[in-house]
């Protein structure tokens, strides 16, 4: 009997001496040595042992040596002996196999044990052998393919295109390993003695197929990778080698990502076909036993982990879901990779794992509070403090609800959820948020429409039914019986025999069909039509799901103002998904939808190619039709009522969709179809509207409006303009958008009639005023676009209106050179006088339009002239151009006659300009004699106060007028800021910002002196003021046609706004400022923040307004910059509120190395700042963020510098301390001092009355008259000298009567140089004074002395 194969180490390792009986090489042939015929001959002789003699002989020294020494020489063979190798290796298997079985009936038949013995030993060997140099040869090709790279696509496909006799490898390896997980799947207990193999056995197999496992080309291949799994599945849990191949797939899976899914396809394959578990358990045990914080510091691990977790929830979740809470704690580690995994294995075992709702009913109560128990886990995840967590959580719950796992009790919990989620910081987590919704709409128990209109009729009619099944029940008590969304719920929230059955299914269609009634068409149901649900607990289930189903509408509807806002969002994730979660809305017929959908029409004109593109799609699908008529109605219905910014959106969509033809001619047909009433129904709003699309329309294909011309008029000015007023004022615009021909046309045919009519919209009183001021506005401007000579019309039009205003005092107005006398405002109606305004201001305005015009096309001709001139000069530079006629050409350009002609059109230009309102001599022209009427009535304030609305059409006359003329502009500029200042209308203050901003383009010398004035509206009351200065600074600023002045800083206190529109505006213009150059908020934060200190504002609005200044700032010189300079400002600040708002300003800038360093070599400007305790947190706080991005060298030194300004503030404290407690014995000290100088003053002035009243002098000495203050007032007072202390103190003076005489100090301090004086003077007089009698006063000290 051959010696027993033990599983070497290494494959050299078989060529070494071993002291006990084991099978080893004697003779080795080096088969790199040997030529190809010899190798061939080799190979050949081996393969015939192999396949000649019996299965055993591969145990037998010779046939050993020579296979070992193929096996050692692999890489050096030819493809065809690899080939015969590995088929006579693989057969020899295929055929050995099957005896193993026959071993255990050979041993039931032989009365001998010996023979049996040797035999199961000697298969026993060849098993070993054959297994071993099998995988040898799999190892030694993946190396070989690794190394070279070559295995590019999979085995099928090799097998597909090589014969049968070539060498192909792909296929050869999956027969292998096959070969290999079929020897393992039989019963090798006969062999190895025991149930389970012998270890080294499965020591190698397991250690070489997990490192097979580490090549992903290998893995692409089914055959191989099925293979693998079976053996890893067989060794790990039929021969139970589990700890160490847990341990090698927990190492796979956190070092490669692609192992992932192959890891779990073992581990489920494996339970499936052995019925154990284990495996499965024992990896999710050693993934619970792990330390989180692992996973902090393994990011990829952690993420790998997790993808296993979940690939296993999904193919095993009954067994994972009975092993969940080793699982749960992970919730509490810091790594959100494991805990997004967690909320996915979460998901994947409520949707799967209880399915199955057999078995008794305390298991069943069992599964369902622990389904009950992850759905509370889900829902309170989506509070976790990570964002991807938060996002995941949502992603669950949608995944969930595409499942249809989420029941009606849990639907509108998931719901408030997710519409709260909107509001996230985050914008993935308002992305998963949106698409949460999104599904749920889709995928919602309710019905195809949620109308809350539609659910409360039929609510309440359920109710009703309700009520007459529950006759003796009262019927306050009737909705506290009800089932509510949480009532009558198992543990998974799912309703428990609530269930109405088929009769209920059968009405509930036709519920949902009687509650799909169009919108403003809600009607109740009828009790004789409502359907019948069945008895009384099918009513309850019905009234609870209708009452759920109201609930949900309500909470999707009170989105909508978050969505309108997420469609202004900044990420274009948020615009995109909440377009799409509107038109979901608008699909289930949400209140609200349309009207927000209407919102997202400006996002046309976004940068954002992918925003375009939402709402361009998001319109083509909601408006554009297969139908013609269709699209035409939404077209007309949609243009009815957009305001002016919609429309102007519009035109730019309806020109997209002419230029790429997706708005085809049959559309338009329907559209003047719809204008001129050939379709039953139309509205003259809906004919309106069709005219409206069509002037979009023209903006891109001139031609459309000139087949209808006639339709225009008669429709647009007839008897349906007084239906629909608004008509006019389209069919004006419609005639100004026509092309010339049509133009040209329109005048040959039509012309007198259609002046005609539109003189009389302009001078007539036919149309309301609210409407009458939009259609003489495009009336006018339509005039000007067809008439040949529109100045004409356009000053018969002024006279007209001048006589219907005064009576035929137009003439008079025009004649008098005086035009001051206004006593005539007295007799003209207001409303009048208004529209008068108005048409003139608007002529002179069309007339400077007109000017300008003219000038363009001059000029184009000219250009023209002078480009075909150059044309025609190099066709003759030939030489055959008349010499003459270069020399004139050469000659002009000498003397510059193109310029001066140039210069000639220029000046022409500007007389014509003019001339509209100054003219060109002292007498003035008409609308100059209205401009000077105008001035004067403009500044008459208390007419304009006593009518607004004059004041308002005056004003906005004014300002036309002003932007005309720079000298009438000049003459009323300071008139106009005081209005804007002063007006009480706020209507009055908006137009005239507006025209400030019109005036600063047209004249900005003039208007620069007043730049403090324009930042002033800014500040004022009214919110629409405000708002409209904030966008005319805007356009100014951001144009470059205003320069920064030093202002700015109100600017930044509208980030702070009461007003969210405004507030959202200056963040818009500075968000747009940093843009410009090297951004201009670096070079104005400075003067930013020293203002907006001395400004009376709060320190939170202080802090928010800096903060968001100071993140636009990206750039890190900038920031270095920055600190020096904030650290500079400290010299010299004294006040504490400045020192905290520097302090802030610098923990808010982000710190570099150098910036670090710069902070902390400029610590003598800023330590006497950090007394403040305030100051001192924002120093902390710039240390810790310097402490995360700091190098080891910086950190010490960070370190350094936050222990130096610790022990600086706590000197400076003790320092502070102790000169307040010398301050306050000093006062205590001064007042003694007082104390006693008190009484040496009377001492002296009783000596000195005594001397006087020996020397019979009269004497009086105030100084001596003079009572201390009490014990508390000396307490209170200030440390000063005794003379000063005795100066402020009050005298009390005993007069005559015994009355007492208050002396005030300024008094004491004249009296006592009085007294001084008169000592002096007497004392220089000696004894020639003469007697005097005097009372003596006696001192009365009202405190006592201190002990």
């Amino acid at each position: 009997m051959a010696p027993p194969f033990i599983f070497p180490r290494t494959l050299l390792e078989l060529e070494e001496d071993h002291d006990d009986d084991r099978l080893c090489v004697k003779n080795l042939v080096d088969a790199s040595s040997l030529r190809a015929s010899e190798v061939e001959e080799f190979v050949k002789g081996v393969s015939f042992d192999l396949s000649d003699k019996e299965l055993f002989c591969v145990e037998d020294q010779d046939v050993f040596d020579r296979v070992y020494s193929l096996i050692r020489g692999y890489g050096c063979l030819p493809p065809s002996c690899k080939l015969n190798i590995v088929e006579s290796l693989r057969s020899n298997v295929s055929v050995l196999l099957p005896n193993v079985d026959s071993l255990l009936r050979a041993s039931q038949g032989q009365g001998e044990e010996i023979p049996v013995l040797d035999r199961v030993a000697s298969h026993r060997n060849a098993f070993k052998i054959y297994t071993y140099f099998l995988l040898n040869i799999v190892l030694a090709e993946e190396s070989n393919s690794g190394s070279n790279n070559s295995l590019k696509v999979t085995a099928s496909t090799h097998r597909k295109k090589q014969p049968v006799n070539s060498w192909n490898w792909e296929a050869q390896r999956g027969r292998i390993l096959s070969l290999i997980a079929n020897s393992l799947e039989i019963n090798l207990e006969l062999l190895f003695g025991s149930s389970d193999p012998d270890e080294n056995y499965l020591s190698f197999v397991t250690k070489n197929v997990f490192s097979l496992f580490e090549k992903p080309m290998l893995l692409k291949d089914s055959e191989a990778k099925d293979a693998l799994c079976r053996i890893i599945g067989a060794c790990s849990t039929k021969y139970h080698y589990m700890a160490q191949s847990s341990a090698s797939m927990m190492h796979l899976i956190h070092k490669y990502d692609f192992v992932v899914a192959h890891m779990a396809d073992a581990v489920a394959d494996a339970e499936k076909k052995y019925a154990d578990g284990s495996m499965a358990i024992s990896l999710i045990r050693d993934i619970g036993r792990t330390n989180p914080k692992d996973y902090v510091r393994d990011t990829a691990g952690a993420e790998n982990v997790g993808r296993f977790l979940v690939e296993l929830a999904d193919r095993l979740p009954k067994l994972v879901s009975t092993n969940i809470g080793i699982l749960i704690p992970h919730f509490g580690g810091e790594s959100y990779k494991i805990r997004n995994a967690l909320v996915g294995v979460l998901g994947k075992l409520i949707a799967k794992a209880f399915k199955d709702v057999e078995g008794e009913v305390s298991s069943k109560s069992i599964r369902l509070r622990t389904k009950q128990a992850m759905l509370e886990i889900l829902l309170e995840r989506c509070r976790d403090m990570s964002a991807y967590t938060r996002s995941r959580v949502l992603q669950v719950w949608a995944e969930l609800c595409e499942e249809h796992c989420i029941s009606i009790g849990l639907w509108n919990e998931v719901a408030a959820v997710a519409a709260g989620r909107l509001e996230d910081k985050s914008a993935i987590v308002r992305k998963s948020a949106l698409n949460l919704l999104i599904m749920m709409l889709q995928h919602n128990p309710f019905g195809p429409q949620l109308r809350i209109a539609s659910f409360e009729a039929t609510l309440d009619q359920y109710k009703k039914r309700l009520n007459e099944l529950e006759p003796d029940m009262p019927s306050g008590d009737v909705n506290d019986d009800l089932p509510s969304d949480g009532d009558n719920c198992l543990g998974d929230g799912e309703v428990d025999n609530l269930d109405p059955g088929p009769v209920a299914k059968e009405h509930q269609d036709s519920l949902t069909d009687s509650c799909m009634s169009q919108p403003g068409e809600v009607t109740a149901l009828q009790d004789s039509n409502l359907p019948d649900v069945g008895n009384l607990e099918q009513t309850r289930a019905l009234v609870a799901s209708l009452e759920s189903g109201l609930r949900f509408s309500k909470c999707i509807c009170a989105t909508m103002p978050t969505i309108v806002q997420l469609m202004a969002s900044s990420s274009a994730t948020d615009v995109e998904n909440a377009i799409l979660l509107l038109m979901r809305c608008r699909q289930f017929q949400i209140d609200g939808s349309e009207e927000c959908l209407r919102k997202m029409l400006p996002l046309v004109f976004s940068q954002d190619k992918s925003i375009y593109e939402a709402v361009e799609n998001a319109f083509n699908s909601i408006y554009i039709r297969k139908n013609p008529v269709e699209t035409a109605k939404n077209l007309s219905s949609l243009v009815i009522d957009s305001n002016i910014g919609d429309l102007a959106a519009l035109e730019f969509i309806v020109g997209a969709l002419v230029s790429k033809g997706d708005l085809s001619s049959s559309t338009i047909s329907a559209l003047w179809d719809i204008f001129c009433f050939n379709i039953s129904g139309t509205t003259a709003e809906q004919s309106r509207g069709a005219l409206s699309v069509l002037c979009m329309v023209a903006n891109s294909s001139a031609g459309v409006l000139g087949s209808h011309l006639q339709d225009i008029i008669d429709i647009g000015f007839g008897r349906w303009a007084k239906v629909d007023p608004l008509l006019a004022r389209t069919a004006s615009l419609a005639i100004q958008r026509l092309s010339d021909d049509d133009k040209k046309k329109l005048l040959v045919t039509s012309g007198d009639r259609i002046f005609g009519i539109l003189e009389s919209l302009i001078t007539g009183s036919w149309l309301p005023g609210n409407i009458w001021y939009a259609a003489v506005d495009k009336a006018i401007a339509a005039i000007y676009a067809i008439h040949p000579t529109p100045e004409a019309m356009a000053a018969d039009m002024v006279r007209r209106t001048l006589n219907f205003v005064f009576n035929d005092a137009g003439d008079d107005l025009q004649n008098d050179s005086d035009p001051s006398k206004v006593g005539i405002l007295t007799t003209v109606q207001v409303a009048k006088l208004s529209r008068c305004l108005f048409v003139i201001s608007h002529v002179a305005m069309n007339q400077l339009v007109y000017i300008e015009s003219c000038s363009k096309k001059i000029q184009k001709q000219k250009i023209a002239k002078e480009k075909m001139d150059a044309e025609n000069q190099s066709k003759d530079s030939n030489g055959t151009a008349p010499p003459g006629i270069r020399k004139d050409t050469d000659i002009n350009q000498e003397l510059g006659l193109a310029a001066s002609e140039d210069a000639a059109l220029d000046a022409l230009f500007e007389k014509a300009e003019k001339e509209i309102i100054s003219g060109c001599s002292n007498e003035k022209n008409l609308i100059g004699i209205c401009a000077t009427f105008l001035s004067k009535l403009c500044r008459n304030f208390g007419l304009m106060q006593k009518y607004p609305e004059l004041q308002a059409s005056a004003m906005l006359a004014l300002c036309r007028f002003m932007i005309i003329d720079v000298d009438f502009c000049d003459a009323n500029l300071q008139l106009l800021f005081t209005v804007v200042e002063s007006a009480n209308s706020e209507t009055v203050r908006s137009n005239c910002t507006i025209a400030l901003g019109d005036l600063a383009v047209r004249f900005p010398n003039l208007l620069e002196p007043w730049t403090e004035n324009m930042y002033a509206r800014l500040r004022d009351p009214c919110v629409s003021v405000r708002k409209n200065a904030v966008l005319v600074l805007s356009h100014l600023i951001l144009n470059d046609m205003m320069k920064v002045k030093g202002y700015i800083n109100e600017m930044a206190v509208r980030l702070e706004d009461d007003d969210k529109r405004i507030s959202s505006l200056a963040k818009l213009f500075f968000h747009e400022l940093s843009k410009k150059g090297s951004n201009p908020i670096y070079n104005l934060l400075p003067d930013i923040l020293s203002k907006l200190s001395n400004q009376n504002l709060t320190d939170e609005s202080f802090c928010n307004i800096m903060q968001f200044l100071i993140a636009s700032i990206k750039k890190d010189k900038q920031m270095e910059s920055l600190v020096e300079k904030l650290c500079n400002r400290f010299s010299g600040v004294t006040d504490v509120r400045q020192c905290e708002h520097l302090s802030y300003c610098l923990s808010q800038l982000t710190f570099t190395e150098r910036g670090m360093k710069k902070l902390i070599e400029l610590f003598k400007t800023y330590e006497h700042a950090l007394l403040e305790d305030s100051v001192m947190d924002h120093f902390r706080n710039i240390i810790n963020k310097g402490k995360k991005f700091a190098k080891p060298e910086l950190k010490s030194c960070i370190e350094e510098f936050e222990d130096k300004l610790q022990k600086f503030h706590m000197e400076i404290k003790e320092q502070e301390v102790a000169a307040r407690n010398a301050h306050i014995h000093q006062q205590k000290i001064g007042s003694r001092e007082g104390f006693t100088s008190a009484i040496d003053a009377e001492e002296h002035a009783e000596s000195n009355i005594s001397t006087a009243e020996e020397a019979g002098d009269e004497v009086s000495d105030p100084c001596t008259e003079k009572i201390a203050l009490s014990k508390n007032d000396k307490l209170k007072n200030q440390h000063v000298d005794s003379e000063e202390q005795s100066a402020i103190s009050s005298e009390l003076t005993e007069s005559d009567g015994g009355d007492i005489e208050v002396q005030s100090p300024l008094a004491n301090k004249r009296g006592g140089t009085r007294s001084r004086t008169k000592k002096s003077t007497m004392e220089g007089k000696g004894d020639n004074t003469g007697k005097r009698t005097t009372r003596a006063r006696r001192k009365v000290i009202l405190d006592e002395p201190e002990d």
